[in-house]
């Protein structure tokens, strides 16, 4: 592997980021807010266009985050140069079954992470400081899925950091948990309106988050504080009481 410098895998990696967020969160606003998609969707409903006011805020937050995690990354891939994280390029290193418990391990204890985090932001000394930004969008949308506030970003950045020097991963499952991180962020915030009303909210949806369950965050703020599943939100009481009866309703 060719090393580089600090400076270099910064902006290289913040160049990485950005185009990922334009890719994957413009492609799907793009795709799920065009007059022709929400005609198939919603052929009896007008669309609701969102204010460009708001994304164009959610796109400069977003720009910052990307610089935080830039340099997360970039420290990340120095420490892995200098020999002191438990990253690792051999896949056979620890037996392929281990890349898969890894990444479910990561993503389990991420989940946990955020929900402590996240309702964490919530509480009224710190919420200013640190999530206003992200819920300036009552109504999100794709653009909003990397909208972190400043100091959030760090906090948020910081459990990447920390897991390779605790967890052995493979560079592989750490692009698979960074490809998991894009894509649950975007679907979570396309808004409950733009996924078709037969949208299956089968058995699987009561533990797995999605547009639903985290827009329901958006508009009350005092529930569903979770990233990947709905256990945390269960577990201690912060899931909305008639959200399964809701997404019932919904699947009939």
């Amino acid at each position: 592997m060719i090393h580089h410098s600090f400076g270099f895998y910064g902006i290289a990696f913040f160049g990485v980021i950005l185009l990922r967020y334009f890719l994957a969160a413009g492609g799907t606003y793009f795709f799920f807010y065009s007059p022709f998609s929400q005609a198939l969707i919603h052929p009896q409903k007008p669309d609701q266009s969102p204010s460009w006011r708001l994304i164009r805020h959610d796109i400069k937050l977003s720009v910052f985050s990307a610089g935080v995690f830039a340099l997360a990354a970039a420290f990340i891939l120095s420490g892995y140069s200098w020999g002191i994280t438990c990253l690792y390029s051999h896949a056979q290193q620890y037996g392929l079954w281990y890349l898969g418990v890894s990444y479910a391990v990561v993503l389990v204890l991420q989940d946990a992470y955020f929900y402590f985090t996240h309702r964490l932001f919530h509480h009224p000394l710190l919420f200013r400081w640190l999530h206003q930004g992200h819920h300036r969008s009552r109504y999100p949308t794709p653009w909003t899925s990397f909208a972190f506030d400043p100091l959030e970003a760090i906090v948020q950045s910081l459990f990447l950091v920390g897991i390779v020097f605790v967890i052995p991963l493979h560079f592989i499952t750490l692009i698979a948990i960074l490809i998991t991180m894009t894509v649950w962020a975007v679907v979570n915030h396309l808004g409950i309106d733009r996924l078709p009303l037969s949208f299956p909210h089968h058995w699987l949806g009561r533990w797995v988050i999605g547009p639903a369950h985290h827009s329901i965050h958006h508009l009350k703020y005092t529930v569903h504080y979770g990233l990947y599943f709905t256990f945390w939100d269960k577990l201690l009481g912060t899931q909305d009481p008639n959200y399964e009866q809701k997404m019932g309703d919904r699947s009939d």
